[in-house]
């Protein structure tokens, strides 16, 4: 597949790393040539520097027989003119757009991407991504990590086991044994800085930091089996009124429960519109990292606190205050990525990786086959892919035990009319069927090849 990606940033990046790894023919343009340097430095692609809504930049960048566009700069305007160019001068068939604007997402403004007026096949948001990663931190604050899957069915939640996990030291294969009804299946495990696809006879150990992929009926269950309270979020301190804590007070007021929240913004401009938006939350304006403030709004009696702002460190060093000052939960929003090992060192429970949940976006639209969803792992580590099975995929009617998945390929759980079930060796893999499956990202394309249609399906 032939792509152009717009925007040589963190996203811009990361896609480009995946796509290429694939084997994929990847053009990346950006008005920067220092970001284009690095680029084609670091990764197998070509690079253009130029702006990427010129017809000629996109010439050079061969736009003429490129397969997918992905307009990721900074500009929202940049990239809806980048998708407009793409498609009326050279008919690329597929046209992504990153828009961050909150004006440019209203569903009432929706018409405005049809085909005939502003052709973008795909809107990805950030800011919207960022907001939902962070409710489901908050709703299962004991886990480093989740996403929800098979239609809200199941989830993939990481837990590090600490010295009080009952099954540390407890080959997979026994735990399978001991725990028979329990719907939830060990696909990968970070030790020592390596993240792998557990095989049955390997152990979990103390500071093992391991991804689960569990049934929603048996997430509080899973979260006991591996020495996790599980605790109901009824107080929350936000810390960071932009746009991504701004969403996150909004919905946890709309919410069906009815959790108490506090908003703390530095910028007084930022404080007034985030409070003129809100109806039930207070909003504070001042500094996070001010001990008074953080006890004046009640971070001693929350049960967690997200720091949202715009600069990691200071949203590390205000998870840090917030723990000092009784929160039992931290939540950071962290865009950079060598800043996350000093999680575990400075005591924060949680973070949240923008460029990771905007990159699994734009995923979900690149995969190969009947993709439904897709997250990215780490950084950039692993994915856990969704698709549904096809006909003529090569995994139609065989056994999971049959199918020849690579070393680092597990199946979490497998949907059969809308009953999502644990995948056992004898499970058999039907039309129709939707599989949640963990990858390295170095088998995802013999993945990919698994789940497409035979040449013979055309």
């Amino acid at each position: 597949m032939k792509v152009i990606i717009c925007g040589a940033g963190q996203v811009g990046w990361q896609i480009a790393r995946h796509l290429s790894h694939e084997k994929n023919d990847v053009t990346v343009v950006d008005s920067n040539p220092d970001l284009v340097r690095r680029a084609t430095d670091t990764l197998d692609v070509q690079g253009i520097a130029g702006f990427a809504s010129y017809p000629d930049v996109l010439t050079r960048a061969g736009a003429s027989d490129a397969d997918m566009i992905i307009a990721a700069t900074h500009s929202d305007e940049v990239n809806m003119v980048t998708c407009q160019v793409a498609h009326s001068i050279f008919a690329i068939p597929r046209k992504v757009a990153r828009l961050r604007a909150q004006s440019y997402l209203d569903a009432i403004y929706s018409d405005l991407y049809r085909r005939d007026h502003m052709p973008i096949d795909v809107v990805i948001s950030p800011e919207r991504e960022v907001a939902d990663a962070a409710m489901q931190r908050l709703a299962s604050p004991q886990s480093f990590d989740t996403e929800t899957f098979l239609d809200g069915k199941a989830q993939l939640i990481g837990l590090h086991l600490e010295d009080e996990c009952p099954v540390v030291n407890t080959p997979l294969r026994q735990l399978t044994d001991l725990f028979s009804t329990l719907r939830a299946v060990v696909v990968g495990v970070r030790r020592d800085g390596t993240l792998f696809a557990p095989e049955p006879g390997d152990q979990l150990f103390v500071g093992d930091d391991c991804y689960v992929f569990v049934h929603n009926e048996d997430v509080a269950r899973t979260l006991e089996i591996f020495g996790k309270s599980a605790r109901k979020t009824e107080r929350v301190v936000i810390i960071g009124g932009g746009n991504v804590g701004l969403a996150v007070a909004r919905k946890l007021e709309t919410g069906a429960h009815r959790i108490r929240t506090k908003v703390i913004e530095m910028n007084r401009r930022i404080a007034e519109r985030a409070a003129d938006a809100l109806e039930r939350t207070i909003v504070l304006n001042g500094d996070g990292l001010d001990a008074t403030l953080l006890n004046e709004a009640g971070v001693q009696r929350a049960d967690a606190v997200l720091c949202v702002t715009d600069d990691d460190k200071t949203n590390m060093l205000a998870a840090v205050r917030a723990k000092a000052e009784g929160s039992p939960i931290a939540i950071a929003l962290i865009n950079d990525p060598t800043l996350v090992p000093m999680m575990g060192p400075l005591g924060i429970d949680a973070h949240i990786n923008p460029r990771a949940t905007t990159v699994s976006s734009i995923l979900r639209h690149i995969r190969h086959g009947r993709v439904r969803g897709v997250y990215s792992i780490g950084d950039a580590e692993a994915e856990l892919i969704e698709a549904e099975v096809l006909s003529t995929s090569p995994m139609t009617g065989q056994r999971v035990r049959d199918i020849d998945f690579p070393e680092g390929v597990l199946v979490g759980a497998v949907m059969k009319d809308g009953k999502v079930i644990k995948p056992t060796g004898h499970t058999r893999i039907e039309e129709g069927d939707v599989v949640a499956i963990f990858a390295m990202t170095k088998d995802v394309p013999e993945v990919e090849r698994l789940l497409q249609v035979s040449i013979d399906f055309f």
